[in-house]
């Protein structure tokens, strides 16, 4: 017998002596598209429809085929279409259920195709009459939600996030997509909630439905009352927050994991071989190799949940046994498509059915340590446009975390001790620090690390001056909950020391080309003025009195830094430009500072002199710092303990405006119908009548 070949809808047999035959489906596709009314001339037409698979391809390529006008004329066979669809869902036979979502995904995705063009018809007309839309729309969300919440197929749950999923980024801008409207009176949130309480649904759905709630809670956030953010901020259940917790970590647990195994693999390879023969001088074009695509729609969701619902900040420090006891099965044999349709390609971001550990090599983790590790490796390489994003919505969810009071409380707490493996940037001064060597610290430690290294790490001609700032803010935040709550924490100041004096250092070397695009006198203020508070404070909140004598040490040993800076803000304050006002207030920053090197200094010098000491060393400095303290005089600055609190609304709203259209579009290019197996779905719904 001939075997049959199926193509763009036509059948066709091996001897090729026949014309090509249409599969009835699409027969039935083209009754749709014409004006007259399928059903006048076979009452069960839509009955029949539904049983038959779904051929998405032909069905999407008829639609783009068509242009506004020819639409038009076939709107009342779309909107019938559109409703026999509605119906669908409500039936007891799952095939026709999961047909009617498919081609609901379809005719969604075909009709915004067609909003593109210059034709101006209404997309809610289209696709259900304006007459009707209000209770379609109604029964649609109803069905979605009853089949989210149901005991049944997980197949169909995974489809029904799919459909919200193209339906909620079938337009760029999503707060364009006047649907939506009807996704914010008719809510689906108590389902997501549901999916994300319950271990198994979170296994198999965790992940769209974050992304799903991380979308909708950006819909014209700024412009009305989303009931999406409301009821988000509102969220106590332990089993929910923990539940959307596990889901985040777990996406970010995989992309550090991929990374993970490619910097091995890029290690042991010829490229390494090759970089240790020459010298260090490829590792930027080395670095550039390692890289694995990013995931800012699950960072959108995890900024959502810390910036939105105060309870979340827990589940940052919750350790994680069923990550971390069970492991990935070597062959899963998934009972249900794990991504039909899916949003991310499967090499990124699919959650496996085992959730996996968060991190091989700590006994316990949590999603903080999680979220360090993936902003250690976004924010190496800020030159790409989407690491940029992601390294700023780093910062920003880290602002939010330096910001809270019970954030803090546990960040600083003793008996929370984690060794942290945070990713380092190749550099051709430094050897790589040895990952088994890391001290068991407090949260704090692995954060202000992360704000060192991106400080050191990014001193270049393209200067991320907004990230900069951002990174100053988090440690000033950091130091005044130290300085409020007297914590004297145990950490190597001296690294931030060294690094903020560098950065002072750059900022001077490069004054013309950084002034030709940034106020860099706003960065070194916020630098000189973390001085201060060391300077001012720093005995409440070092750890040891010797601490505080190395500050000075510090400041004494770069002492040339400071008066480079002091000359070159004096410079410009005197002169009648546009940085004299900024500059000043430099200038007067450095009061402090300034009267600490000129009284240390000649004391330095007369001590040297009468020991006939040519080069003093660090104790001999220090041995003269303690025994001149008393004739130091400072003046006490105000304000030094205070910020500015984060708000989205007044400064990151573009922000976040084109980070949620770029999420929307990727998300959308990554819906691909065809990784739906309808074998799967037979095999599964086999034993159902």
């Amino acid at each position: 017998m001939a075997q049959a070949e199926k193509k763009g809808g036509l059948l066709r047999k091996s001897s090729a002596s026949k014309k090509p035959l249409k599969e009835k489906v699409v027969l039935m596709y083209d009754e749709i598209f014409t004006t007259e009314d399928p059903s006048k001339c076979n009452p069960r037409f839509w009955e029949e429809l539904f049983l038959m698979k779904v051929n998405l391809e032909y069905l999407e390529g008829k639609l783009e085929a068509l242009d506004g006008e020819e639409l038009m004329k076939i709107k009342d066979n779309m909107n019938c279409l559109f409703q026999h669809c509605i119906q669908a869902l409500g039936e007891d036979h799952p095939i026709r259920v999961v047909n009617a979502l498919q081609t609901l995904c379809a005719l969604i995705r075909g009709v915004h195709q067609k909003n593109k063009s210059t034709s101006g018809f209404d997309i809610i007309n289209m696709l259900v009459g304006f007459d009707k839309a209000e209770l379609c729309m109604k029964n649609l969300m109803e069905s979605l939600d009853s089949l989210l919440c149901a005991e049944g197929s997980e197949s169909l749950k995974s489809l029904c996030l799919k459909l919200l999923l193209c339906l909620v980024t079938v337009t760029d801008n999503i707060s364009q997509n006047t649907i939506l409207e009807y996704v914010m009176i008719n809510s689906i949130f108590e389902a997501i909630l549901q999916i994300l309480s319950s271990p198994l649904s979170r296994r198999e759905h965790g992940y769209d439905a974050v992304v799903l709630l991380a979308l909708l809670v950006n819909y014209r956030k700024y412009e009305s009352v989303n009931p999406y953010i409301v009821k988000l901020s509102i969220v106590d259940d332990e089993a929910t927050l923990n539940g959307m917790g596990l889901v985040i970590a777990q996406a970010l647990s995989e992309y550090n994991r991929q990374y993970k195994d490619k910097e091995e693999e890029h290690q042991s390879g010829f490229f390494s071989a090759l970089t240790n023969m020459v010298g260090s001088m490829f590792i930027a074009d080395a670095d550039e190799k390692i890289s694995v695509q990013t995931n800012e729609a699950i960072l959108l969701a995890l900024y959502e949940a810390v910036h939105l619902n105060r309870n979340f900040i827990t589940v940052l420090a919750q350790s994680h046994p069923e990550m971390g006891l069970m492991t990935t099965p070597t062959s899963p044999i998934p009972m249900t498509p794990v991504t039909p349709l899916g949003t991310t390609p499967p090499s990124s971001d699919v959650i496996s059915s085992a959730e996996l550990p968060l991190d091989a090599d700590v006994q316990t983790s949590n999603l903080l340590i999680t979220f360090l590790k993936y902003s250690s490796i976004v924010m190496q390489d800020t030159k790409d446009e989407h690491r940029l994003h992601s390294g700023k919505l780093c910062l920003i969810i880290l602002t939010c975390i330096a910001e809270d009071q019970y954030a803090n409380a546990f960040l600083h707490d003793d008996n929370m001790n984690f060794r942290v493996n945070l990713h380092r940037m190749p550099m051709r001064h430094r050897k790589k620090a040895a990952d088994k060597n890391l001290p068991c610290r407090p949260l704090v430690c692995a954060v202000l690390d992360l704000m060192v290294e991106f400080i050191v790490t990014h001193m270049m001609k393209e200067f991320p001056m907004d990230l900069y700032v951002r990174c100053i803010q988090i440690v000033h935040k950091l130091l005044c909950y130290q300085k409020k709550c007297r914590v004297r924490l145990h950490y190597t100041w001296r690294e931030l020391w060294s690094a903020l004096i560098n950065l002072l250092k750059f900022l001077m070397s490069n004054e013309t080309v950084l002034l030709a695009k940034h106020n860099i006198f706003t960065l070194a203020l916020m630098v000189v003025n973390l001085f201060n508070m060391f300077i001012t404070y720093g005995d409440t909140f070092l750890p040891t009195p010797s601490s505080y004598d190395e500050l000075y040490y510090e400041i004494i040993r770069m002492h040339q830094n400071f008066d480079n800076l002091y000359s070159m803000v004096l410079r410009l304050s005197t002169n009648a430009g546009q940085w004299k006002e900024p500059a000043s207030k430099v200038t007067h920053a450095l009061v402090n500072i300034r009267a600490i090197i000129n009284h240390f200094n000649p004391k330095i010098e007369s001590y040297a002199a009468v020991n006939h000491i040519s080069q003093l060393s660090e104790d001999q400095v220090l041995e003269v710092v303690r025994s001149n303290y008393d004739t130091l005089t400072l003046k006490l600055q105000d304000g030094l303990d205070q910020y500015e609190r984060y708000s989205e609304q007044h400064k990151e709203a573009a922000f976040f405006k084109e980070l949620v259209r770029s999420i929307s579009i990727n998300v959308r290019k990554n819906l691909a119908f065809n990784t739906l197996s309808q074998e799967l779905l037979l095999k599964e719904f086999s034993t159902i009548s």
